[in-house]
């Protein structure tokens, strides 16, 4: 844990307290949302928000229940059938994976999840939340769990709504996305809209309401496993730890654009960590970094870790004295605010202009989305990411085959250009130009028996921009090394690092060149390839010298 700056108390302390009124409806509502109820998302908001900004690394960030991390608790939470010590379970196991992550320093790894995948199952949790929180605001229940569930259910709502209902959820969408900016500097939208519904609701009775909610401190609740659902509490823990810390990640790097400091991403992971850790013993809905609250905080002046846990302080006083009034909330008032979650993470911006971009891009990231919506997030995630890694490499591999072949043209130095040019064409010169990735050495060798023309009698195998080589590079080597020695060509290789050279001979292919073809640089490797190319000539007959010319 890093020190707790104090130089900006009052600014921390007023963006805690604003944070904190803005969190209070999201809470109750990712609670609710989750199954677990609404004092289970207070919990929640309290124990991660306070302990994620206590140990976390990003000093201004604001941690509790989110959008994405609700969707795939309340699928647990349904799987496992509300089992408090099963489903509690696997939310301690996640914290103490994001933990692990943060000990082992796979924050920057996480960070390389490409974009359309981020952006895909981003805006699927978006379309989840409202299939998920639609028929509530018509005033019903969906029968099954799920998204597929939750969407067949929508007609039915639709067709027979609950009018005070459907009009308190209306209001709720009204107030949620048009509240004036001036406005909220001095009451949250959310906040508005929960205490307007929740008047209404009172007024005319029908809609229906959260009902009894606890108050007071959090029980313990022991974590138990039980061998027939082990496999779907641990499936849960590793998505939910993946994608918390994604989302804190993703949060992270706004908050440090907007107060230009950097977070450490290690740090914050084991801080998340301990938060869902010990939100899971006291039966609090996990949570992550939180980029709306984040950035309200920023705004209002919280700059350091205290404004976190003012934040986690604020919510803390309301579940010991208000809770009971929020029995009152309709439901679909919550539901009208979870709809405006959904909509805002939903990535607007990037499909907006996806058309101006690459296509690939756009398939992918809505691949991503329908798998996130139509089977599950670790499915979506998973197959993203090992199609942008595959796309990425075949587009590397065929630049890298497409610049192999080096002409005169091409080389800076005029030493080098005219040594090249006095071999007219015996001398055939390939430059790897960087790493060699396994997809361009699976067509490696191809390319340069297709490159390497008729007369060329000397090949040059230029290693100096190659700072590494892997199996499948230098097996692509050694092919091209006894392709040469088949067709008669002497093979030089030029410019190889102690490293490439370390694999080059411990995969035993270096023995296959001899000791005199190995140069330090390539103009070295050009001069002896002219004058092997005049000792070939030299060493011919006459008639068939010309020819060779």
């Amino acid at each position: 844990m890093s020190f707790i700056n104090t130089s900006n108390l009052r600014g921390d302390v007023m963006g805690g307290l604003t944070a904190g009124i803005v969190a209070l409806p999201l809470a109750l509502a990712f609670g609710e949302a989750s199954g677990a109820g609404p004092i289970a998302g207070l919990y929640g908001a309290i124990i991660v928000g306070f302990l994620a900004a206590l140990f976390g690394g990003t000093g201004s960030q604001i941690s509790g229940p989110t959008g994405p991390m609700v969707v795939v608790f309340a699928g647990v939470y349904a799987t496992l059938g509300g089992n408090p010590a099963l489903v509690f379970s696997a939310v301690v196991l996640a914290g103490l994976l994001q933990i692990a992550f943060g000990i082992m320093k796979v924050g920057q790894l996480i960070r390389l999840v490409p974009y359309p995948v981020v952006s895909g199952f981003m805006s699927g949790i978006g379309v989840i939340i409202i299939a998920l929180q639609t028929s509530r605001l018509f005033g019903h229940e969906p029968e099954t769990s799920g998204t597929i569930g939750a969407l067949e259910a929508i007609p039915g709502a639709v067709a027979d709504p609950n009018m005070i209902a459907l009009a308190i959820g209306v209001i709720t969408l009204a107030i949620v996305f048009t509240w004036p900016k001036n406005l909220g500097k001095f009451v949250p939208a959310p906040l508005a809209a929960l205490v307007i519904a929740t008047i209404i609701s009172v007024l005319f009775s029908g809609a229906p309401i959260l009902g009894d909610v606890p108050t007071g401190l959090p029980s313990f609740i022991l974590p138990a496993f039980e061998r027939e659902s082990i496999l779907i509490v641990l499936e849960a823990a590793f998505l939910l730890a993946l994608l918390g810390a994604i989302d804190s990640l993703l949060t992270s790097l706004v908050a440090d654009n907007m107060t230009r400091t950097r977070h450490n991403s290690d740090q914050e992971l084991i801080g998340q960590g301990i938060g869902n850790s010990v939100a899971g013993l006291f039966g609090g809905v996990p949570g992550a970094g939180a980029t709306m609250r984040t950035v309200i905080n920023i705004r209002s002046g919280g700059q350091f870790k205290i404004s976190g846990m003012v934040h986690g302080l604020i919510l803390l006083a309301v579940a010991l004295v208000l809770a009971p009034f929020a029995s009152l909330i309709p439901h679909a008032a919550l539901a009208g605010i979870l709809i405006k979650v959904g909509n805002d993470i939903i990535d607007w911006s990037y499909l907006k202009r996806a058309h101006r971009g690459p296509r690939w891009d756009l398939i992918l990231m809505a691949l991503v989305l329908g798998l996130t919506v139509f089977v599950d997030l670790i499915t979506a995630v998973a197959v993203g990411v090992v199609l942008a890694a595959l796309a990425f490499i075949k587009q590397l591999s065929e630049e890298q085959l497409k610049r192999l072949n080096v002409t005169e043209r091409e080389i800076e130095s005029d030493e080098e250009r005219a040594l090249l040019a006095s071999s007219n064409g015996a001398v055939t010169l390939f430059d790897f130009g960087g790493p060699l990735s396994f997809g361009a050495a699976a067509d490696l060798g191809h390319h340069v028996r297709e490159k390497a023309n008729g007369n060329a009698k000397v090949l040059i195998l230029d290693f100096e921009r190659v700072p590494f080589l892997d199996l499948s590079a230098a097996k692509a080597v050694e092919t091209i090394v006894e392709d040469a020695s088949a067709l008669g060509k002497t093979l030089f290789v030029s410019g190889v690092n102690e490293d490439v050279d370390k694999v080059l001979h411990g995969l035993e292919v270096a023995p296959l060149i001899p000791d005199e073809n190995w140069f330090k640089d390539r103009r070295l490797a050009l001069t002896q390839a002219v004058a092997t190319v005049e000792k070939i000539k030299a060493d011919l007959p006459e008639s068939a010298a010309t020819a060779t010319s």
